[in-house]
């Protein structure tokens, strides 16, 4: 299988965090570049190594808005090969199925789409507030801001939530093409001006939301002085059950978000304490740019051929595993101040100006 443009490049899909980040990363950042791309050991570490649905939805999303030739496209396939000839922007649809989540899904067709020719609009069915992806809340109230800073325009709205394990969440995006991306410094938060929220529950009792909200308040009132507001969202229409607590904290040069959700069994409380501990994490440190955030923005920084630099308050193997990815496609130069696991500067260097995508 060629490329349109150049040889295939070969990745190891073991690497790092070595979970389904490198497909999604790797397929999006190979439709802009318009480089073929072989990934192989696909989530070699896994309990359920390969393909699974929702990374195969992934990479057959892609194919179609790319009119890519794959190979590999299957439950259980261990490599895939991409080779993505165009991109198509236009309206899309995509059932994900049960509570596969939306937010990945969306991490991988936001690169191609942004650096298309012409406007999108999407359509998502899927998981909107599931377990180990973004909830759809962090992807408005953080990330999009944060690309908006980088002249990317987007704009989703939720019209049904998808709780785990049913699903059914709709949400709509339409996105703005832009191959002029801002570089951007996110290096110093500046002062912290306001903490906001939202404690919300679908088919439940509605003490449950409020729990979870004056949990939060108490909480937060020991350790800052700053405002904080919570609101309460006890009818959040979705098919199944779900609670769900989101805190924002807004500083004068960004915004950093931090969640957890309610299971059965799991006191409104706990749901609570979950969601600030990892506010109060980040309050503790200097870095202006949260754990999750930090590795959601490497694929626009290395798409968008400029300098950028950002410090965060924890540097996790999902961001150093983007970094990598990354560094594969562009003669990019990755400087990283810190440890893994702890607080930490990273600044990326273009070594070389590469052609326009």
């Amino acid at each position: 299988m060629e490329s349109s443009e150049k040889g295939l490049l070969e990745i190891d899909g073991s690497f790092g965090e070595g979970g389904g980040q490198i497909l999604r990363t790797g397929l999006a950042v190979s439709a802009v570049a318009k480089r073929a791309l072989k990934i192989h050991h696909i989530r070699a570490a896994r309990r359920n190594p390969g393909l699974q649905p929702q990374h195969l939805k992934a990479a057959e999303s892609l194919a179609q808005i790319t009119r890519a030739r794959v190979e590999g496209l299957r439950i259980g396939s261990d490599t895939v090969t991409f080779a993505p000839q165009e991109i198509i922007p236009g309206e899309y649809r995509f059932e994900i199925g049960t509570a596969g989540s939306v937010t990945l899904l969306l991490q991988a067709l936001l690169p191609p789409l942004v650096f298309s020719s012409g406007r999108s609009r999407v359509t998502l069915v899927g998981g909107t507030h599931v377990p180990w992806s973004p909830p759809f809340h962090y992807l408005k109230e953080v990330f999009l801001p944060t690309l908006r800073l980088m002249g990317i325009g987007i704009e989703v709205e939720l019209s049904r939530w998808g709780w785990y394990p049913k699903g059914g969440g709709v949400v709509d995006v339409k996105i703005e093409p832009n191959s002029d991306v801002k570089p951007l410094s996110l290096t110093h938060r500046g002062r912290l001006k306001k903490i906001r929220g939202l404690s919300a529950i679908s088919n439940l009792p509605g003490h449950v939301a409020h729990r979870q909200r004056d949990y939060a308040l108490r909480r937060i009132a020991r350790d800052t002085s700053a405002t904080v507001e919570i609101e309460i969202l006890q009818d959040a229409p979705a098919i199944g059950q779900g609670s769900f607590l989101f805190l924002v904290a807004e500083s004068e040069n960004g915004v950093a978000g931090f969640s957890s959700l309610g299971r059965r069994g799991k006191p409104a409380e706990e749901v609570a304490k979950e969601a600030v501990e990892c506010l109060e994490e980040y309050l503790g440190s200097d870095g202006c740019v949260d754990p999750f955030l930090a590795d959601q923005l490497v694929p626009f920084m290395g798409l968008a051929q400029a300098d950028f630099s950002f410090t965060t308050t924890r540097i996790t193997e999902h961001l150093l595993t983007n970094l990598w990815v990354v560094q594969q496609f562009f003669n990019l130069n990755v400087l990283t101040s810190g440890k893994k696991g702890g607080p930490g500067r990273i600044e990326l260097r273009f070594l070389k100006k590469p052609r326009n995508l």
